[in-house]
C-alpha cells in the first residue's frame, strides 16, 4: 500500500512538474501560432507580420516575380541595323546616262545604267573603298549615311549618280540565343525588328515545359528574368530585342515548401507557370481537421524593402534591399479563401500551418496519461510479485 501511495505521489509530482514547463517541451513541426504572431524570434532575423487584406493582396500583385518591362522600359522597335567590322557590304552606282564614270558612252541612253562593284568586307578601321570616292568610313553607320557620303564624293564627276548599299553578309548585328532552345545559335538581327518570343521561336523554341522554362534578357551588362509564362500572358515583357542583346533560356521548376498541421509536408512543384495561395493548400493537402489552427496560415517570403514600406512594415530595424515578410491568412473568415485564391505563391515559398492550441493540450495530456500508466505498471508489477511471493509460501 505505500508503494502504491509512494507512485501516485511520484506521478503526480512529476504531472505537476511538467505543467509548469507548459506545452514547450512538447514535439511539434514549427513554432506556435501566438509566437508567429507575437514577431519574436530566437536566433533568426527580424521579420515583418502582414495580415492579408484586399489591399494587401492588390499590392502585392504588382510586384511579380520578375518584370523585364521594368528593367528595360523603351518600348520603341530597335534602332536602325548599322554596320560593324567584319560585315560584308555590296555598293551599286547609278548614272543618269551613258558616258559618266562608270557607265561607258557606247552603252547608249537606258534606264538603270549601273554598276555593282564587288562585295567587300568593312575592313578593321571601318572603311569600305569605293572608286573614285576613295575609302568611306561604314562601321557604326546606316546605309543610308553611307550612300550620301558616296553620292557626294562622286556627285561632282558622275552623271546624277544614285549609290544603294547592301549589306550582304551579317556577322555583326547578331543577337545570341542559348541554353535550353532546340537550336542555340547567333542570329542576324531582322531589320524590321523583333521581339523576344519571336528570337526564341527562331532558334526552335523552349526544349522543355513552358510552366518550367525562364528566359534572361542581358544588354549592356544588364539583366531580367522572368518565367516564359510571362511573356505570354504579359505582353508588355516581350520586349523589342536589339542587335548584340543575349537571350538565355533555362529550366528551373518552381516550387514551394510545406510545413505543419497541413495534410501533407514537404517539397511541391508549381507544376504550372503560376499558382494562387489556394492551390497551394490544396497541394499539400489542405488543412488538418483535428490539427490545424485555421487563423495560423503563415506564407514565409522575402520582399523588396519597397514593398515592405508599402505594406505598412516598420524596415527601420532591417538592412538590405529585402525584408523577411510571414503574411497571415485567417481562413475562420469565410473570405479569406477568395483573398487566397488572388494571392499568387513565388518560387521558394515557405507555407506553414500552425497547430491549434488544444493540440498541444492533447499532447501534454497524453504524455501525463502514459507516466502515470507507466508508475501505474510498476505498482501492478510489484503487487504481483507480492501475491506470487505469499501463494509460494502457503
Amino acid at each position: 500500500m505505500l508503494l502504491k501511495r509512494g507512485f501516485v505521489l511520484v506521478s503526480v509530482y512529476t504531472a505537476v512538474l511538467l505543467s509548469s514547463a507548459g506545452c514547450a517541451i512538447m514535439p511539434m513541426s514549427g513554432p506556435e501560432d501566438h509566437v508567429i504572431k507575437s514577431e519574436q524570434t530566437v536566433n533568426g532575423p527580424d521579420y515583418g507580420l502582414v495580415k492579408l487584406t484586399p489591399t494587401v493582396v492588390d499590392i502585392v500583385r504588382e510586384y511579380g516575380p520578375g518584370a523585364i518591362a521594368g528593367s528595360f522600359p523603351d518600348n520603341r522597335p530597335p534602332p536602325s541595323i548599322k554596320f560593324g567590322i567584319g560585315d560584308v557590304v555590296s555598293v551599286s552606282i547609278f548614272e543618269a546616262a551613258a558616258g559618266g564614270l562608270f557607265i561607258p558612252a557606247e552603252a547608249g541612253v537606258r534606264p538603270g545604267n549601273f554598276v555593282s562593284l564587288p562585295n567587300q568586307n568593312v575592313d578593321s578601321a571601318g572603311f569600305i573603298t569605293v572608286p573614285y570616292a576613295g575609302a568611306i568610313k561604314a562601321n557604326g553607320r546606316t546605309p543610308s549615311e553611307i550612300q550620301q557620303d558616296i553620292v557626294k564624293a562622286i556627285g561632282n564627276r558622275a552623271i546624277e549618280p544614285q549609290v544603294v548599299v547592301s549589306l550582304i553578309t551579317q556577322n555583326t548585328s547578331l543577337i545570341s540565343v542559348l541554353g535550353e532552345v532546340n537550336t542555340p545559335t547567333r542570329l542576324t538581327a531582322n531589320a524590321a525588328g523583333e521581339r523576344i518570343l519571336d528570337v526564341i521561336s527562331r532558334a526552335g523554341g523552349p526544349k522543355g515545359q513552358g510552366w518550367e522554362t525562364w528566359v534572361t534578357l542581358e544588354r549592356h551588362g544588364k539583366r531580367a528574368t522572368v518565367p516564359f509564362g510571362a511573356l505570354v500572358y504579359t505582353p508588355a515583357n516581350n520586349v523589342w530585342v536589339h542587335p548584340g542583346d543575349t537571350i538565355y533560356v533555362y529550366r528551373e521548376p518552381q516550387i514551394f515548401l510545406a510545413f505543419g498541421a497541413s495534410g501533407s509536408q514537404g517539397q511541391f512543384p508549381f507544376d504550372m507557370w503560376k499558382i494562387n495561395m489556394a492551390q497551394a493548400m490544396a497541394k499539400a493537402g489542405g488543412l488538418l481537421d483535428a490539427q490545424a489552427e485555421p487563423s495560423g496560415v503563415y506564407v514565409y517570403r522575402r520582399e523588396p524593402r519597397e514593398l515592405a514600406e508599402r505594406l505598412g512594415v516598420d524596415c527601420s530595424k532591417f538592412v538590405g534591399p529585402t525584408v523577411p515578410i510571414v503574411y497571415n491568412a485567417d481562413f475562420r473568415d469565410p473570405a479569406a479563401y477568395f483573398l487566397a485564391t488572388k494571392f499568387d505563391m513565388r518560387d521558394k515559398d515557405v507555407l506553414f500551418a500552425a497547430n491549434a492550441a488544444t493540440v498541444d493540450t492533447a499532447k501534454f495530456l497524453q504524455f501525463v496519461r502514459v507516466v502515470i500508466a507507466t508508475a501505474n505498471d510498476t505498482i501492478v508489477t510489484a503487487n504481483n510479485a507480492q501475491i506470487l511471493k505469499l501463494n509460494l509460501r502457503q
